[in-house]
């Protein structure tokens, strides 16, 4: 059977080729698609997940929108890295459906309890959402079968020295969904910076002579353009679609357990993943950490799922 799952996002370049592979997989059963602020703002990450299931001819796949704002802090976007509205570069189309009315949380709670079997979360953007479910619906935690993020690092950030974007966003929400005791994997930078593509996969897409790949190829390309700006290489780490891979397919990424938490007291650590890779007393591992992917099997994949609509 089908792994039953439930995407909650904030596309997003990566975030896109994260829906994209969840739908393609025939070992996942997406139930649903849920945003959150982020790489852009609610309203344009909602609009970007419904332009991107009317581009893969989806619109059957219901979206919530959810949190517009972190639990208690400023939003800060990354225009910079996705362009104004989240998703730069290419010409998506307008979506063919709307948002369900009744909000990303609701819609989490609904689902979940109307599932046949325990669901696993898969949050690649700020965990507020995720955060807002388990604090509004603590008992509705036996309904996940286990969450598969994707955000953190065991050493230096992405947006801030400390610090991967996701997680700094909303810290305070990381850090209620790091202490949940649910089955946790956190595919953070040590992985997702492995997980490269570039500009020959790009022309891979292009070269599947379909509209999605030709769009898909266009993104690549915008988002490996900032990483050549940013960081001189033209190797572009496609996060988000590491946690789906996972589920999909576990033994694509290599985890170890161990102790996380989440720095939230501090404007210098604000949103650091605190990994005890040393085992220190009273630390019981309470996450599954990625640290390793067979990179050449995660393109292929990513290749294939866009491969599988015209």
């Amino acid at each position: 059977m089908a792994i039953p799952v439930l995407l909650d996002c904030d596309p997003g370049h990566d975030d896109a080729l994260a829906i994209t592979l969840a739908l393609a997989r025939p070992e996942l059963e997406v139930l649903g698609i849920t945003t959150v602020a982020g790489n852009a703002s609610l309203d344009n990450t909602t609009r970007n997940a419904l332009r991107v299931l009317a581009l893969l001819g989806r619109p059957d796949v219901p979206v919530a929108a959810g949190a517009a704002t972190p639990l208690v802090r400023e939003l800060e976007t990354a225009p910079q890295v996705h362009g104004v509205s989240g998703l730069d570069g290419a010409d998506l189309p307008e979506p063919r459906s709307a948002a369900r009315p009744e909000g990303a949380v609701e819609f989490l709670r609904a689902t979940l309890a109307a599932a046949p079997a325990p669901v696993t979360l898969i949050p690649t953007g700020p965990l507020t959402n995720v955060a807002l479910l388990l604090r509004t619906y603590p008992a509705i935690a036996q309904r996940i079968a286990a969450i598969s993020l994707m955000g953190g690092s065991m050493g230096a950030g992405n947006w801030t020295a400390a610090a991967e974007f996701n997680i700094w966003v909303d810290p305070e929400a990381a850090r209620i969904v790091f202490r949940s005791g649910l089955p946790l994997t956190m595919h953070g930078l040590d992985v997702t910076h492995k997980a490269l593509m570039g500009l020959p996969e790009a022309d891979r897409l292009e070269a599947l002579g379909t509209r999605v790949g030709r769009v898909f190829a266009d993104l690549l390309r915008f988002f490996t353009r900032f990483h050549v700006e940013r960081y001189g290489t033209d190797q572009t780490p496609i996060h988000d679609a590491v946690a789906v891979a996972h589920v999909a397919l576990p033994g694509i990424v290599t985890t170890v357990p161990y102790h996380v938490d989440v720095a939230i007291d501090s404007d210098i650590t604000r949103g650091r993943t605190v990994v005890d890779n040393r085992g220190q007393p009273g630390m019981t591992p309470n996450v599954d950490v990625a640290l390793d992917i067979d990179r050449a099997a995660f393109a292929d994949l990513v290749v294939e799922a866009v491969g599988r609509y015209r």
